[in-house]
């Protein structure tokens, strides 16, 4: 690794078809997925990689069936309590962003608790998109600058890029330097349309479960051969 990125995005696409694909139910396909989360995590922070942030669950996916989403509920509130046991001896931050207010009590504890007890780690900042829609987080963030214009909080010729970044929920990380999404599927799937405009893509054609370490640090390669122009020549 000569010069890795700063900020890595990562949509986890095709839990459910790696369990289908092995005969499992879809359940240990999203926990399999988990798993490799907290593998790709680890390798993310012994590489240097300042913040790594996934797509965990989207606000479409409350169309799944009742019992996906309250499995990937219970799923994600086992994750986080187990992350933060062991997040003291590789201090690696989490912090998980989109609408937490409408989620369960419990899990809704489980996120803060974790957000609270690694706010202090230096290692890798694990962010974890949540219930979170990438149009639902511009349009929250327009609807709180017109608040603070008709509270003269801001003034209308005020309104810029940096203002709007502010608002965001992503507010305090860099824009990602890279977008890797697995499972052969090309699209953005309404993730961080606002942060991912000068992102370098990588699209892999292996389910979540599947990639590995091995395959982050190709991406990694392949992202520094790249010439990054930012729309320059």
């Amino acid at each position: 690794m000569n010069a890795v990125p700063k900020h890595i995005a990562i949509i986890m696409d095709g839990n459910r078809r790696w369990a289908k694909e092995h005969g499992l139910n879809t359940k240990l396909g999203h926990k399999e997925g988990a798993e490799n989360l907290k593998r790709l995590t680890r390798h993310a922070n012994k590489l240097g990689i300042e913040y790594l942030t996934v797509y965990a669950f989207s606000t479409e996916n409350w169309k799944r069936s009742e019992e996906e989403v309250g499995a990937l509920m219970l799923l994600f509130k086992n994750y986080l309590n187990d992350l933060v046991s062991a997040v003291d001896t590789e201090d690696i931050r989490v912090k998980i962003f989109g609408h937490i207010e409408s989620l369960p009590k419990a899990l809704q504890e489980s996120i803060y608790r974790a957000m609270e007890k690694t706010k202090s780690n230096k290692g890798t900042t694990l962010c974890i998109a949540f219930n979170y829609g990438g149009r639902d987080e511009i349009t929250k963030a327009v609807r709180e600058i017109a608040e603070d214009v008709c509270k003269n909080k801001i003034d209308i010729n005020d309104i810029n890029e940096n203002l709007i970044t502010s608002y965001l929920y992503t507010k305090e990380e860099p824009d990602p330097d890279l977008l890797i999404r697995t499972s052969g599927e090309i699209r953005l799937s309404n993730f961080l349309p606002w942060q991912l405009v000068y992102s370098e893509f990588i699209f892999v054609d292996k389910f979540w479960p599947d990639f590995s370490e091995k395959d982050l640090e190709e991406a990694i390669d392949t992202y520094e051969k790249r010439n990054r122009k930012f729309g320059g020549k």
